[in-house]
């Protein structure tokens, strides 16, 4: 009976997670590749989780992460985000550039979902832990977007409560709790943002 409640709870949980339901890629860039794509950026070492939204329900969608320590990356677990321009291995996007990151939030935004961004400055030893995991972390299964990144953040200092879950909403409500800042990004176009990837242009190309 338990293994059964617990098959139905992964079930239920899968079928909210529409965002997060996209097979690894296999987008592996070389041990070079990830070099030259690192980006170091000025502001404070933080946390930042992403959470999307539906407009309708409020059910959570998808769960992501972005660290910001000696460099800063995106832990975009089972994620769509990915382009042959666009440096990743496994589930971490590197390179994330204020450019690259306003791509990254708006791809996600439309007319069915929302975005809700979520950032915690944390000490620098914290921030490289969180970063060697995420850089480390293997390929995530479909669904498993926000267990995977709750499973991230419990093992870090400061956020050893962070309980386990396949919620994205229960990890939003947890860095809320947190004291994270908060904010909502709405965008209104269609549901299709492969569009956004299509024409996606590196800053290098620009």
């Amino acid at each position: 009976m338990k293994r059964l409640l617990q098959a139905f709870a992964f079930v239920a949980a899968a079928s909210t997670l529409v965002a997060c339901t996209v097979p690894n890629k296999g987008n592996n860039a070389s041990p070079e590749e990830v070099s030259r794509a690192v980006y170091r950026h000025d502001g404070p070492p933080t946390l930042t989780l992403y959470t999307m939204l539906s407009n309708r329900s409020g059910a959570g969608a998808h769960t992501s992460l972005m660290v910001n320590g000696s460099q800063r990356v995106a832990f975009d677990p089972a994620g769509s985000f990915r382009h042959e321009k666009i440096v990743s291995r496994n589930d971490t996007v590197y390179g994330m550039t204020p450019y690259l990151v306003d791509q990254y939030t708006r791809f996600h935004a439309r007319e069915t979902y929302h975005v809700v961004i979520q950032t915690i400055e944390v000490s620098p030893e914290v921030a490289e832990q969180a970063l060697q995991l995420v850089m480390n972390h293997p390929p995530v299964s479909q669904a498993h977007c926000a267990l995977s990144t709750s499973a991230v953040l419990s093992q870090l200092p400061g956020f050893e409560d962070v309980k386990r879950s396949y919620y994205p909403r229960k990890l939003m409500e947890t860095f809320t709790a947190k004291g994270a800042t908060f904010e909502r990004l709405y965008e209104y176009d269609g549901d299709d943002k492969t569009k956004v990837l299509r024409n996606f242009v590196p800053e290098y190309e620009r």
